[in-house]
């Protein structure tokens, strides 16, 4: 299957024990891009965005609107956007991306899983070049030629596109999601797409085994049970 199963699958194990932090992290990452780009939904691309995804991971609407109406209460919350670029066993990488009020807060929770799972934190970009930053856009309704076709038209440029059976995957540069949507819209109005994300992708991946691996997703679990991180990204193969 092609990369973007692995990001759907990530979105769809956020359920259970973690839904009060997901709740929080789309709380969190509305009320920021209504307070940064405006609370209009539509002219905020970034919160139209944001406000489609939390529908789609079954956020309650007033969840959504008390995180808009935040912004217009007098509360002043500030938010920083923190990646962490870590190396993990065997050759394992990770890129932690953060949302915290409080970063000393957010480092002293991630230290101790680094260091009880042989992992150590890189300086900036010493992780990142192994990685892509890409958008992707998921969706069923038309063939990969159709697809290429209409993108072409629309004068919107693309990575890649794959096809899965009758499920076509676009990967493009972040900055061209709304484009990429907003094409495929014109001839499918009605679409619901599979997935909509700006993920960030290992050029490569690795297999670990035996300790190795056994560390890797201890490190990896207690990482992401931080309410802090928004989203991990590594190259191991599980």
């Amino acid at each position: 299957m092609g990369r973007a199963y692995e990001v759907r699958k990530a979105s769809i194990l956020k359920t259970g024990a973690v839904k009060a932090k997901l709740y929080s992290m789309f709380a969190k990452e509305i009320y920021q891009a209504a307070k940064i780009g405006g609370t209009e939904i539509e002219s905020n691309a970034t919160l139209r965005r944001l406000v489609e995804k939390a529908k789609k991971e079954q956020i309650p609407a007033d969840l959504i609107k008390r995180a808009i109406d935040k912004v217009h209460s007098g509360t002043d919350e500030s938010y920083s956007s923190v990646r962490y670029e870590i190396f993990g066993p065997s050759g394992a990488t990770m890129i932690v991306d953060c949302l915290t009020d409080n970063v000393n807060r957010t480092l002293s929770y991630i230290r101790p899983a680094m260091n009880k799972n042989q992992g150590k934190m890189g300086l900036s970009n010493s992780v990142s070049y192994m990685y892509e930053h890409l958008c992707i856009v998921s969706f069923k309704g038309l063939t990969e030629e159709q697809t290429l076709e209409l993108l072409i038209n629309a004068n919107v440029d693309v990575d890649d596109i794959e096809a899965n059976e009758d499920l076509i995957i676009v990967y493009g540069n972040p900055t061209d999601l709304f484009n990429i949507k907003e094409a495929i819209r014109g001839v499918l109005p009605t679409i619901e797409f599979e997935d909509d994300e700006i993920v960030v992708l290992p050029k490569e991946k690795i297999t670990l085994a035996g300790e190795s691996l056994e560390l890797f997703q201890r490190m990896y679990n207690m990482i992401d049970e931080i309410e802090d991180v928004q989203s991990i990204a590594h190259n191991v193969n599980l």
